[in-house]
């Protein structure tokens, strides 16, 4: 049996690339900082549910602790930033230097941590990224530069790390929390439904590419 550690797991693409993986046989640890909704999820699917936040080390320490044995590392979890969306001109720096803690250097952690079990497995990291890390839009400036850092560090990672495939995901937009949060609930509601994303990540596993950058587009 093949096992999982699904970040932000307990809602949106989390929990949906959750399911999925949990219909087709895997083993999953998930965590998210929600500890009500987390144990509900892993109720549903037979997970193991290990509330908190990764960018505690301590928490990040009894993930790698409950994941000796990992085939795959999905790190989804991430911050929008302070909301409205500021121009850079007006970012707050404080604000800045949190969203990069949750979205840059948690998940390095992460990775560093369980890098020992994916390297026995020969198994596989998904970083989940956004068009905001490529694409010049006003307001994601904060936001789309963690998600740049992100995908540099997986690049790079993919680099040295020949025995485990890395690949970073530009899922597109969908109708998740984080999302209204951002454009309004009217605009979010336009989006695909996470269970309608989720399957295009997962055919990741089956067919096993080299390393790389994909949007949801490329893999559908």
């Amino acid at each position: 049996m093949k096992h999982a550690l699904i970040t932000g797991a307990s809602r949106g693409l989390g929990l949906a690339l959750a399911r999925g993986l949990a219909a087709d046989g895997w083993a999953l640890t998930l965590t998210a900082r929600g500890e009500a909704e987390l144990r509900a999820a892993a109720v549903e699917l037979g997970a193991t549910a290990v509330p908190g936040d990764v960018t505690d080390p301590a928490h990040r320490e009894r993930l790698a602790r409950a994941v000796p044995e990992l085939d795959l590392l999905v790190n989804n979890a991430s911050g929008l930033g302070p909301v409205p969306l500021p121009a850079l001109a007006d970012y707050p720096v404080d604000g800045l230097r949190g969203l990069l803690e949750s979205n840059v250097l948690a998940p390095l952690a992460l990775i560093q941590a369980t890098l020992p079990s994916l390297r026995k497995q020969q198994g596989a990291i998904i970083n989940v990224s956004s068009d905001a890390a490529v694409e010049a839009y006003e307001g994601w400036g904060g936001y789309g530069a963690t998600k740049a850092a992100l995908e540099q560090l997986s690049r790079v990672l993919a680099a040295e790390e020949p025995e485990v495939a890395v690949w970073w995901v530009d899922p597109g937009e969908m109708r998740t929390g984080m999302l209204a949060d951002a454009v309004g609930a009217e605009e979010a509601a336009q989006a695909d439904e996470p269970d309608v994303v989720a399957p295009a990540l997962l055919s990741l596993l089956a067919r096993r590419p080299a390393s790389g950058r994909f949007t949801r587009g490329e893999l559908a």
